[in-house]
């Protein structure tokens, strides 16, 4: 328990496997519609056989391997751009084909020893909208269309944004604003569904004492989802 940084409690348990079972109900239900969202989720830093940095379970390997297992998904990709890396998505996937990991995040956040995902951008911190869209549009379309994914999970943490409570405890931050997570969130889920890929998106980090402004960070990658269903 020390290690996930998280009190046991009968009603942490319920939560954390709420989170996977929405995690994998968003995926189905993307696999069927095109798009679809869990607000919560994205526990990315669980390893197999333990929990780590506040995520007992990862609902994004678990719902990875079991659309896999049951044949539901040929081929699925994970993209991670949470400002900490997806290292424990990374280390269960890594084995499996099937699966490939984008993470792009603060390169001074944790974790200090990174897994190695198919694709990792690390960034300088303070990376503003301008440079990070850059570099998104750089490396996750040639991954698209090399994985060939039938299946995108998208893990759309808004522990990135500049004013986020992260740099009060952890030594990478970047430095995005709303606008730029939006932009962020639009050109994921758009370069997906004009390939025709369905994805499932889930909250990843963020930290604030504001939960109004939190609250409204995290909205818009599901604002982004229901504009682009309704565009579809």
């Amino acid at each position: 328990m020390r290690r996930i940084g998280l009190p046991w409690s009968p009603a942490m348990v319920r939560a954390v496997r709420l989170e996977v079972a929405g995690t994998l109900l968003a995926a189905r239900l993307a696999l069927s519609t095109g798009i679809a969202c869990n607000l919560g989720g994205g526990t990315h830093h669980a390893q197999r056989a333990a929990g780590s940095g506040f995520n007992p379970f990862n609902d994004l390997a678990v719902a990875s391997l079991a659309l896999l297992a049951e044949g539901a998904a040929r081929r699925v990709l994970v993209v991670d751009l949470d400002v900490h890396q997806g290292d424990g998505t990374a280390a269960i996937l890594s084995e499996e084909p099937r699966a490939a990991t984008f993470s792009m995040h603060a390169a001074r956040a944790f974790p200090v020893r990174k897994q190695r995902s198919t694709v990792d951008v690390g960034l300088p911190n303070g990376t503003g909208d301008e440079e990070y869209l850059r570099l998104l549009r750089e490396h996750l379309p040639p991954l698209l269309d090399e994985h060939r994914p039938d299946l995108v999970l998208y893990d759309a943490g808004v522990d990135c944004h500049g004013a986020d409570a992260v740099r009060t405890f952890c030594r990478g931050h970047l430095s995005l604003t709303a606008a730029g997570l939006r932009k962020r969130d639009f050109f994921v889920m758009d370069e997906c569904l004009s390939r025709g890929v369905p994805v499932a998106t889930v909250i990843g980090g963020g930290y604030s004492t504001d939960m109004d402004e939190l609250a409204s960070r995290h909205a818009i990658h599901a604002e982004v989802a229901a504009a682009l269903a309704n565009c579809s």
